[in-house]
């Protein structure tokens, strides 16, 4: 198989995971909101065939996030809002995630691998918080309220909204996503 067909077969293959993993991941919540267990084929084809197949896979997260309803509160609020803000964190994360790690690999493949896939849930977390101040700080004020935490918004989106799920992609994301690179890696060597 030549590299073009080994490439567009990994993205699909990647792209079909990352569908699986949105819709399992939808029932899997710490907080209000469910884990993306994505993160980690994203990383996985941002480092292995580019910024733009990370691009690609964080659209492909985005448009299952709308599909599957998981973005439902806030599509109930803000339509459009809620479609920019999936569509770009995970666009925007993959594709960044792909920019860091071409920027480190010549140095250390290992570390540019670990630079993604930290880049890669820190992009997806400050643009989902970025949307939230843009389109729907109306609504994250009443959650606040709601959730006891007054009128401390900022407080509430960084511990209510985003914290456990933060920490826990981001934790999941620098072991896995180094490991299953590397198994890839070597793999291809030994198809060689």
């Amino acid at each position: 198989m030549n590299k073009k067909t080994q490439k567009i077969a990994g993205i699909g293959l990647l792209t079909a995971i990352v569908v699986v993993l949105q819709l399992l991941g939808s029932f899997i919540k710490l907080g209000p909101f469910s884990i993306s267990l994505v993160l980690i084929p994203i990383v996985v084809g941002a480092a292995l065939y580019g910024k733009l197949a990370g691009a690609w896979l964080g659209l492909a997260f985005g448009v299952t996030v709308l599909a599957s309803g998981d973005a439902g509160a806030f599509l109930a609020v803000n339509p459009a809002g809620a479609v920019v803000t999936v569509l770009l964190k995970g666009l925007l994360a993959g594709l960044l995630a792909g920019l860091m790690y071409s920027l480190i690999e010549k140095k250390n493949k290992m570390a540019a691998t670990i630079s993604a896939a930290i880049t890669c849930p820190l992009i997806n977390t400050g643009v989902f918080l970025l949307g939230c101040s843009i389109f729907f700080m109306d609504t994250i004020k009443q959650w606040a309220e709601g959730a006891g935490f007054g009128s401390s918004v900022g407080t509430y989106m960084i511990v209510g909204l985003v914290g456990f799920n933060f920490v826990f992609e981001l934790a999941v994301n620098i072991v896995l996503a180094p490991l299953i690179v590397k198994l890839v890696s070597l793999g291809r060597k030994g198809n060689k």
